[in-house]
């Protein structure tokens, strides 16, 4: 494998095409201000490097980035690229991931608007995250203890799990199918619209209007918080261990809760049954 140590690189395409490289407290930054400085390049170790320019990564396979930092100058950073691990790295700069597979990221800063769009098979561990259109289309999304501040996240994704995160997002999970949550908190307005097969386990959902236009969508042991004119329109199967604000016209299914402050049945297709399971709570 062909070594590079403290090193700095601003030219066009200054490793192009490299089949095994290794770089250590190396710099991508300077005058010349060049770009795609790895571009069709595998097999790639990067560790301990700074990354102030654009479309380093693209079209690269097995890459390996370890303690490194993309600025927020170093736009769209990796692109169609597979084989990805990235660790104890911060990654500043937009559009940083996209059309990628198979991606591991592991105890990284994320600062990224429209990150991770159409990525197949990812996995995102110990992460902090701020990002607006975050993993828009993406697939095969495994995500554990991820902490997240953004909007219109997770929309259009399919196939993915969620474990112990606390996601603060506007219009989350919007048109996403077969996703399951557990353990988590989310909090935001207009949760899931037009989702299907939804399902969400021992977690605190916060906002106003969750969950309209769905179709197969489950709740198990979870709480509402600030919920309002929750479940319109939509099929659903809900056990909520705490006092809804207003419920309004479900599809179908059944909703148990605590307490339902407000029951709205004003549509005649509105067929959902409401089952209160601590009646002195109920207003």
């Amino acid at each position: 494998m062909e070594e590079y140590r403290e090193q700095a690189f601003d030219e066009e395409r200054a490793l192009y095409g490299k089949n095994g490289v290794k770089l250590l407290n190396c710099r991508f930054d300077g005058p010349a201000d060049g770009e795609s400085a790895l571009k069709e390049s595998r097999d790639i170790e990067v560790q301990d490097c700074f990354f102030n320019l654009r479309y380093p990564f693209w079209h690269d396979e097995s890459v390996q980035i370890k303690k490194s930092e993309l600025t927020e100058l170093c736009r769209a950073a990796l692109w169609y690229s597979t084989d990805i691990h990235i660790a104890d790295t911060k990654l500043h700069g937009i559009k940083a991931l996209r059309e990628c597979a198979n991606v591991t990221v592991e105890n990284c800063d994320v600062i990224s608007p429209e990150f991770g769009w159409s990525v197949k098979n990812i996995r995102m561990k110990n992460t902090n995250v701020q990002s607006e259109y975050f993993m828009l289309r993406s697939e095969q999304l495994h995500f554990d203890h991820v902490t997240l501040q953004g909007k219109y996240s997770f929309q259009y994704i399919e196939d993915a799990a969620f474990t112990d995160c606390k996601l603060n997002t506007k219009d989350a999970f919007w048109h996403a199918k077969n996703v399951t949550v557990r353990n988590s908190v989310i909090r935001g307005e207009y949760l899931a619209w037009y989702s299907e097969n939804l399902t969400l386990e021992n977690c605190t959902i916060i906002g106003t209007q969750p969950f309209c236009y769905c179709k197969g969508l489950k709740l198990i042991n979870c709480r509402m918080v600030d919920t309002d004119l929750a479940f319109e329109k939509s099929e659903v199967e809900a056990e909520v261990t705490t006092v809804v604000d207003s419920i309004k016209n479900p599809k179908s299914g059944t909703i148990k809760a605590a307490g339902v402050k407000e029951i709205i049945m004003d549509d005649s297709e509105a067929k959902g049954r409401i089952v209160i399971t601590e009646e002195s709570h109920c207003a």
